[in-house]
């Protein structure tokens, strides 16, 4: 098999799904920057429409878009179509956010002239895609990247191909040329040598934070390249006191197990208050040994599918034995039923007793409990740690939640909601190794697009008053 080859596989089955041959960088960056100057000219309304007929190629095929989708990354169909229509959901979004966040502003000052506020595009920007959302995530980056006046390079990741494929088609079909909106195949090696093309303006990642540490090192030099980061999280959802414990249950599985654990805002650190240990815990094992664990398309549903390959599902066997070695106690095992195949039984283990807990960002189902005596030290527990995406609050009242939402470093604070499941239609975005300080979402238009300050008269008028000699 040639290096330069990437393949596809259903995790659910482990048959192959799709392959294709590695993309050659400079042929695609020389592409896109000969479309680009036409593709900025185009009225912003025209950019607009396009991106409206994008959307109608979509709905045309959202059938079989969340059937690929379901097979390329084994989530659940009944998911899949809500990946669909958030693809679809996300143009309006992005035209609304556009007008809202680089509305032109003219300030006319008299013999001053005009003072004038316009925004133009960066470039060409590449989007690097995620597996655990491969439409709805890149296509978050693409489509405000394309409002703005950019051209696109996507390359996604080399797990999900498939549906990157299936995506770029349609902006295809709508009439975005293939130059204006790219498919690119390749894996980390092509990755890598896309940020740091030189014909490259932009670089708008989702990813792990050990990718997005890489890119921001590899471009650290070059600040002439934007650069959005959108990174993972070690997600705390914190329940102090509440009488609604089997709507604080339905919560925490929600926000560790949703997508099998194979999100961004995925709560990886349950920090609960020890009088409420005992019933939550009670409730929450109860709900838990109830989730349907299959194959996208079983009947009836399962809540969960595998994880995205073996290797993943591997490291996440590994590291709840790394915990059960190192003080921590098991409420529910991590459970393989096939070796051949990535799916795993959701876990849950007390980490309480264990002296170094590792910040890290466990991309699956296995959930983290950690009891502390008080809200003090509930809130210093979920502030422990490097990542800030997502965190939410369980109980407590409405002085509770604002100490809660003031005290804790997080992009995305919640009460009585999941971690995950963010608005497309707020910020979206974290700190510390989450992200730098570009938000995607409704903010992602501030990434696409740079301010341009301008003073302006129809004629030039001039004087000058002081410091001349009289001849």
């Amino acid at each position: 098999m040639s290096q330069t080859e990437i393949i596809s596989f259903q995790p659910a089955t482990g048959e192959e799904l799709w392959r294709g041959k590695a993309g050659n960088v400079d042929e695609a960056v020389d592409r896109a920057r000969r479309a680009w100057p036409a593709w900025a000219a185009q009225p912003l309304a025209t950019r607009i429409e396009l991106c409206r007929r994008f959307a109608n190629e979509v709905r045309k095929v959202s059938d079989p878009m969340a059937e690929l989708i379901a097979k390329e990354t084994g989530k659940p169909l009944w998911e899949a179509r809500t990946e669909v229509e958030a693809v679809i959901n996300k143009v309006d979004i992005s035209v609304n956010a556009y007008a809202e966040r680089t509305g032109q502003k003219k300030l006319d000052s008299a013999l001053q002239g005009t003072s004038a506020v316009r925004h133009k595009p960066h470039g060409v920007m590449v989007v690097l895609g995620p597996y655990n959302f491969p439409a709805h995530l890149p296509n978050g980056h693409i489509v405000p990247a394309l409002i703005a006046g950019n051209v696109v390079i996507f390359k996604p990741s080399e797990k999900t191909p498939a549906v990157g494929q299936l995506l770029m088609e349609c902006f295809n079909k709508a009439g975005i040329s293939a130059a204006v909106a790219q498919f690119f195949v390749g894996g980390p090696e092509e990755g890598k040598e896309l940020v740091a093309h030189r014909g490259i303006d932009g670089v708008l990642f989702t990813g792990s934070a050990q990718a997005g540490i890489a890119i921001n090192k590899k471009l650290a030099n070059n600040p002439g390249k934007i650069v959005a980061l959108e990174m993972g999280g070690n997600n705390p959802i914190v329940v102090i006191d509440t009488p609604k414990i089997t709507d604080a249950a339905a919560l925490i599985v929600q926000s560790a197990f949703t997508s099998a654990g194979q999100r961004c805002t995925a709560a990886r650190r349950l920090i609960i208050k020890d009088s409420m240990y005992d019933p939550i815990m009670d409730e929450l094992k109860s709900l838990v040994s109830r989730i349907i664990v299959g194959e996208p398309f079983a009947d009836p549903a399962p809540f969960m599918g595998p994880v995205i390959d073996n290797a993943a599902a591997d490291q996440l066997v590994e590291s709840f034995l790394y915990f059960l070695s190192n003080g921590g106690k098991a409420i529910r095992h991590m459970t393989r039923p096939n070796d051949d195949l990535p799916f795993l039984s959701p876990a849950i283990i007390d980490t309480t007793a264990m002296a170094d807990r590792p910040d890290v960002e466990l991309f699956g189902p296995l959930l983290q409990v950690i009891k502390v005596n008080d809200f003090d030290a509930a809130i210093a527990e979920a502030n422990r740690t490097r990542f800030g995406l997502s965190a939410s609050l369980i109980g407590g009242s409405p002085q509770d939640y604002n100490r809660f939402w003031a005290n804790v470093r997080a992009g995305i604070v919640n009460w009585n909601r999941p971690t995950n499941g963010a608005s497309s239609k707020a910020p979206f975005g974290g700190l510390g190794l989450s992200g730098n300080h570009r938000p995607a979402a409704y903010y992602a238009a501030d990434y696409c697009a740079y301010p341009v300050a301008s003073t302006e008269m129809d004629q030039p008028r001039a004087t000058i008053g002081v410091g001349l000699s009289q001849s």
